[in-house]
């Protein structure tokens, strides 16, 4: 009633005809619904671009790095999506802890007054911790020499045996003079260097087994200028799988999808294709490059139509350290079936370090028929506590891995487990 007499009197008042006020409330409905259907329209077109844009980044992931073939790295957090268990422990595994940019949490080393000192006869070394940044202080003991701290920006080895430290200097990377040794728990002096002061530069052949991918400014892997934001860190899914991009996103588009699209299977490689997989690592320095340079080569490749290994100092026999493939090859188990390779006895996705149990029974498996039995006595069995692994794969001292530890006026060599299976001396096989 209110509503209807406050017409009326707006009617009588501007003596408005009955259709002008018709008119004149259209116009007004019109006005508020266009304004109300303009506010709906933009704040479905904000809603609609932005889960576009999600969706969009959601099917497109982020990309770490480009191989030479255009294949794109989109790293192993990508993975985790379809394959978290496999993923997870993938992580605790001393391939994927290779390399890391450095932190507090990841470098094994003393950062503590009293035991951040590495003391050498030309050159002192102090470790510093300063708010989140390590950095190296040089002193020359008997030079005005002065340099500015270095930090530490990378870490190279898990810390199974040590660790080693890289630093950027703009894009040149090289490798920080002390290093860490697990054994001892102690800073020593990187392997290789001098007693006085030394700047190393990183380059392919040093940094190809222990990230993914790096992309060095000079094509051939001579120079030490990297891109640092296209550097994949540790030795990850695409190491052994390859750049993995094309298969994220078409199976982030169809989930249902159970075959995998656009992925290398291994399976479907022949033997050798298999072993060049892990002996792009493990079968020396392989500094014969015959094409592409030390990031070329991708699994499911022929690996020696990218690069040769000569043996150093014209030794015919390869090294405990980093020819296990070379040492596996020359070993009777290996030459006496079609089908073993490393992942016979490794699973690369497990950390299995120390689980002598898991590899003693891949012995057992292929000499469980009685055809091969241990000829030791019952005293040296016991002794070795049945292990196959401890006397057959013995820690052998490295001939090529070396250092000089601060109690000692030598080299000593790293003891690591030969991959060449055969019979040793009863010395040889005590594990150290």
């Amino acid at each position: 009633m209110i509503t209807i007499l406050f017409k009326s009197i707006l009617l009588e008042t501007n003596n408005f005809k009955k259709e002008d006020f018709v008119i004149t409330m259209n116009k007004k409905s019109i006005l508020k619904s266009t304004i109300l259907l303009t506010i709906f329209l933009v704040a479905a077109a904000v809603y609609y671009y932005k889960n576009v844009r999600i969706t969009s980044d959601y099917y497109s992931p982020d990309v770490l790095a480009t191989h030479f073939n255009g294949e794109q790295f989109v790293g192993s957090s990508t993975c985790m999506e379809c394959h978290e268990a496999i993923y997870e422990t993938h992580v605790q595994t001393a391939h994927f802890n290779t390399s890391a940019i450095a932190n507090s949490e990841n470098i094994k080393s003393s950062f503590e007054p009293g035991s951040n000192i590495l003391d050498l006869q030309d050159v002192s070394f102090e470790l510093k911790q300063e708010g989140k940044s390590l950095l190296q202080y040089t002193t020359f003991k008997n030079s005005p020499l002065k340099k500015p701290p270095a930090k530490f920006d990378i870490v190279i080895g898990s810390g199974v045996r040590g660790q080693t430290y890289l630093t950027w200097a703009d894009d040149k990377l090289f490798q920080l003079q002390p290093s860490y040794h697990t054994q001892t728990d102690s800073w020593i002096n990187s392997p290789g260097y001098p007693s006085n002061y030394l700047e190393r530069p990183i380059r392919d052949a040093c940094l190809k087994c222990h990230v993914t991918f790096a992309t060095n400014r000079d094509f051939s892997g001579q120079g030490n200028h990297y891109d640092k934001g296209r550097m994949v860190y540790g030795i990850d899914c695409e190491k052994c799988h390859r750049p993995s991009a094309k298969h994220v996103i078409y199976h982030r588009k169809f989930p249902d999808v159970k075959a995998a699209k656009y992925m290398m299977k291994l399976d479907t490689l022949t033997r050798q294709q298999r072993l060049d997989v892990c002996a792009q690592c493990h079968s020396g320095s392989r500094s014969i490059l015959l094409q592409g340079n030390s990031f070329t080569f991708l699994a499911g490749e022929n690996l020696d139509e990218y690069s040769r290994t000569p043996y150093p100092n014209g030794n015919s026999m390869p090294d405990v350290h980093g020819d296990q493939y070379g040492l596996l090859k020359s070993s009777e188990c290996f030459k006496q079936t079609a089908t073993m390779d490393c992942t016979t006895c490794h699973d690369p996705h497990k950390n299995q370090r120390g689980n002598s149990t898991y590899f003693n029974q891949k012995c057992i498996g292929c000499h469980s028929d009685g055809r091969t039995v241990c000829k030791a006595g019952t005293q040296e069995v016991n002794k070795m506590g049945n292990n196959c692994i401890a006397c057959h794969m013995p820690l052998t001292p490295s001939q090529s891995m070396k250092a000089q530890l601060p109690t000692d006026s030598i080299e000593t060599s790293f003891y690591i487990r030969t991959h060449l299976i055969g019979i040793y001396s009863q010395e040889l096989g005590l594990d150290k």
